[in-house]
């Protein structure tokens, strides 16, 4: 075989789209033969950043144990070193060699004792769960964030957790300075760094690629907490797992993780600029608030006036195309996921997960107000649409308690001849 004529594991070649690239490097360099199974940042970019199925939670960015890959200005990873062909940014890829709904497996009765149950629901119900609440801060709370979506319940736990000193800092999205209504990664480290970055952002910021807390000051031993994307936390929990050097990444510190309810992210540029700027005709700068509620998505300006109330599926060409093969909405891998779902408006649902998730939200109960989830079969119902969707477009069975990672030639032979298949680009 020559270099030429080089091919992913198992030979597979996506229909109609000719002899791949010589991706095989040491093939080409020198006629030395590659190791078997070795897969690259360009297969992972062909398979998932090319083929438009990239979430932007930033977890190959963690994973790559050379730091060789970045954030480029689109938003998607970009090789900004030598690739050396370790497979970790394929491995961790939640679009790519993740099986994700290992991250949040819970085993049922029947699984504890050996049965699988074929044909069932991978993830029946709402997951780990050790309580759930309807909360929102109390009012006349001096801490309560005025961007604060919903009940402001997250800003409440993280502002707890840091007095507390159980965390020392939070990885959460902020304004950008440069462009409105653009969410970008932020490492918190003071009350008022949390409380202005309190708020829902639409876009996803490539989160997982901030978590080098070397150039925020932190000390090698810190503790953070991240609020996050389903996807994003199932990276974290996925990278969690498995010890190795990493880099500049600092996975291993995080302690506490915060879910944020989520069908669907949107790019930047085609939900802010093309739908509500263009489209629309939105002064941005007069935006005050952009919420997604009831399957709505509502957009208030600087006087609380509704501007935009329309349906979610209006705003569908703005969605990452990725999103729809993630069966997580209820965020089952978090200490704690929060949302509106199932809650009055300014409440919010709270689904406690996790024991360090029930010590941050003790240490924040005396600035909240708690009840009961109002309507909790809300949350059911979207919890099957989510995963009705899923299984739509995802080209493989779920299953929680099955291996943790996909093999690169399996992917190849599932989306071959698809809308996703990988698009082998000329390099």
């Amino acid at each position: 075989m020559t270099d030429l004529d080089a091919r992913p594991p198992g030979g597979l070649e996506p229909a109609g789209r000719g002899p791949l690239p010589p991706f095989r490097l040491r093939a080409e360099m020198n006629g030395i033969a590659e190791a078997p199974g070795k897969v690259w940042f360009f297969d992972l970019a062909a398979a998932v950043v090319d083929a438009d199925r990239c979430v932007r939670c930033g977890a190959c960015v963690a994973a790559c144990p050379t730091d060789s890959i970045g954030v480029g200005p689109d938003d998607l990873p970009k090789l900004v070193k030598m690739c050396t062909g370790c497979s970790l940014c394929w491995d961790f890829c939640p679009r790519g060699g993740l099986a994700y709904e290992t991250t949040w497996h819970a085993p049922s009765p029947e699984e504890e004792l050996g049965w699988r149950v074929v044909g069932a629901d991978p993830a029946p119900g709402l997951g780990a769960v050790v309580a759930t609440h309807a909360a929102k801060v109390r009012s006349g709370v001096a801490h309560r964030a005025p961007g604060a979506q919903d009940g402001g319940v997250v800003s409440a736990v993280l502002l707890a957790s840091l007095d507390a000193g159980e965390i020392d800092g939070a990885l959460v999205a902020r304004a950008d300075p440069a462009t409105p209504w653009r969410g970008v990664p932020h490492v918190a480290t003071t009350r008022q760094e949390i409380l202005k970055s309190a708020g829902s952002f639409y876009n996803q910021t490539m989160a997982l690629a901030a978590l080098d807390l070397d150039r925020v000051g932190l000390a090698p031993d810190a503790r953070i907490a991240v609020v996050g994307t389903p996807c994003e936390i199932q990276g974290i929990r996925a990278l969690q797992r498995c010890a190795w050097h990493r880099g500049s990444s600092r996975v291993d510190a995080v302690v506490l993780t915060v879910a944020l309810l989520c069908t669907k992210s949107f790019d930047y540029r085609r939900l802010m600029l093309d739908a509500l700027r263009d489209e629309r005709g939105l002064d941005l700068a007069r935006v005050a608030k952009v919420d997604v509620v009831r399957g709505r998505l509502v957009v208030e300006d600087v006087e609380r006036a509704v501007v935009v109330d329309e349906p979610v599926a209006a705003f569908h060409g703005a969605a990452l195309k990725g999103c729809d093969e993630c069966a997580d909405f209820l965020g089952r891998g978090a200490d704690i996921s929060v949302g509106s779902v199932g809650s009055p408006d300014g409440w919010s649902s709270v689904i406690v997960r996790t024991p360090a998730g029930a010590r941050a939200l003790a240490l924040a109960a005396p600035s909240l107000e708690m009840g009961e989830i109002e309507h909790p079969e809300a949350l059911d119902r979207l919890d099957r649409l989510d995963k009705s969707v899923t299984g739509a477009h995802l080209r493989r069975t779920l299953d929680p308690a099955g291996p943790m990672f996909v093999d690169f030639a399996e992917h190849l032979a599932a989306y071959e001849g698809t809308d996703r298949a990988p698009v082998w680009r000329g390099r």
